[in-house]
């Protein structure tokens, strides 16, 4: 058994769905982050865990030729971004290589094509939430959550942000000094400011910024609006979101409009959307565009389809390829996320598509009583991926294909072996790195129904 402290050596064996180098010392299973496949490394023991012990990475003593300096001061605490020590090329080659191994462990037969990258990839992130605290000195400090924890790990400036998002979040931490405003405390279920979520529009340049605090009543609020405007014009609209609750769920359900119209917008594909504080919208502008024209050249439409848009949002995906196709239907079970794409198709006059609010798998199921039948149906579920009610209602529309978009390859792969089981197979995945820097890699398949 190791002991905490105990320092080990080994040689990286493999990198595991959770970006883990492992290595063994005996029988004992060892987890070290920031590391390559095959390196020869030293760690210190931190903990013993239920699959093995993680340890703190001391010395690298045999280099991958990918590795470089990361270029931030807390990469090693924050662990947000899991990659900052591979250049480019290690990075992309990483990912693949995770994707082919993914689909060679599930005998799925797809060829993975190269990861569609960024040429630039900082600086790209449109959504920043950041938590606060004070120091031993009782100042206050802006940060992240570290990983696996609720431990905020304080930073200045971040690779992945906008620089101004950076520069308002400083302001605030000032201001909050300023007018005595105080941090939320979880342990003691005290304090004023749990969160500041931040939205920038890529192509717009507004910002809203949205106060998550932990009662109704915002002391000094006019003060800390006017002060935090007249720094910084760009901030378009101010939103006051009330969260009471003990949860690490951001955001409450109560808000106000303290300045503005309560939301941004922001043109993608080249289309307007309003984007709300709750409003699903991808993280990476660039990349999203690469992922949806990915997709749309995949489906290689005539203009005679009926596309049915499940898990829908704020309705980005099926507008995107409604120029190219007869109809589309979006289903999203969100009252806000529905009134924002209602509101998004009217803005753009985009007039073949549809947007109702329900669950996908009851509405796939009033459909299939209907006899009402769809050429395409896109899914883009969230991290846990589709369940088995979805999946069935889906395979029982028998749909000509289906284009499964993941941020999350495992249960994407998991997902398409239910569905193979009914015909529908795939024959490449993509992926696009919308996540540059981190694990994480979007993915695209096309599956057609096969003859069976």
């Amino acid at each position: 058994m190791l002991k905490e402290k105990q320092i080990v050596k080994g040689n990286i064996q493999f990198i595991d769905e959770d970006g883990n180098g492992v290595f063994y010392v005996g029988k004992d299973k060892v987890l070290v982050r920031h590391v390559f496949e095959k390196e020869q490394v030293q760690a210190r023991i931190q903990k013993r865990i239920q699959k093995g012990y993680v340890a703190e990475l001391i010395r690298v003593d045999q280099k991958h030729p990918g590795r470089i300096k990361p270029a931030c001061p807390i990469f090693e605490k924050c662990g947000s971004c899991h990659l900052l020590h591979m250049d480019a090329k290690a990075q992309s080659d990483f990912k693949k290589n995770q994707l082919i191994k993914l689909c060679k462990d599930a005998k799925l037969p797809l060829q993975v094509k190269d990861i569609l990258t960024m040429e630039e990839p900082y600086h790209y992130r449109n959504k920043m939430i950041i938590g606060f605290q004070k120091d031993r000195n009782r100042h206050i400090q802006a940060g992240f959550y570290e990983e696996f924890s609720h431990k905020i790990i304080p930073y200045k400036r971040c690779l992945l942000h906008p620089e101004i998002c950076d520069e308002i979040v400083e302001e605030i931490v000032s201001l909050m000094e300023k007018l005595r405003i105080e941090p939320y405390e979880e342990d003691k279920r005290c304090g004023l400011l749990r969160h500041v979520l931040l939205r920038y529009g890529k192509q717009s340049g507004k910002i809203m910024v949205v106060l998550v605090i932990n009662q109704n009543v915002f002391p000094a609020r006019k003060n800390f609006v006017n002060a935090l405007l007249h720094k910084f014009p760009n901030i378009t609209t101010i939103v006051q979101n009330v969260n009471t609750r003990k949860t690490s769920v951001v955001l409450g359900d109560q808000e106000r409009v303290l300045y503005g119209k309560g939301y941004i917008e922001d043109t993608l594909c080249g289309l307007k959307y309003r984007i709300s504080s709750k409003s699903f919208y991808q993280i990476n502008h660039e990349q999203t565009q690469v992922l949806y024209q990915t997709g749309i050249d995949m489906l290689e439409l005539t203009g005679n389809e009926k596309v049915l848009d499940a898990y829908c949002g704020i309705g980005t995906i099926g507008m995107s390829m409604a120029h190219k196709v007869k109809q589309v239907i979006g289903v999203e079970i969100n009252k806000d996320a529905v009134n924002d794409a209602i509101v998004n198709a009217k803005i753009n006059d985009v007039k073949n598509i549809r947007f109702i609010c329900d669950d996908a798998s009851a509405y796939m199921k009033k459909a299939q009583q209907r006899k009402e039948r769809f050429d395409v149906v896109i899914m883009d579920p969230p991290r846990s991926g589709s369940n088995e009610q979805f999946l069935s209602a889906l395979v029982n529309m028998k749909p000509k294909q289906i284009l499964y978009i993941s941020c999350n390859p495992i249960t994407q792969v998991r997902d398409m072996q239910y569905l193979k089981r009914f015909g529908y197979v795939g024959d490449a995945m993509q992926g696009v790195d919308m996540f540059p820097n981190t694990n994480h890699v979007e993915t695209i398949c096309l599956l057609s129904k096969k003859a069976q």
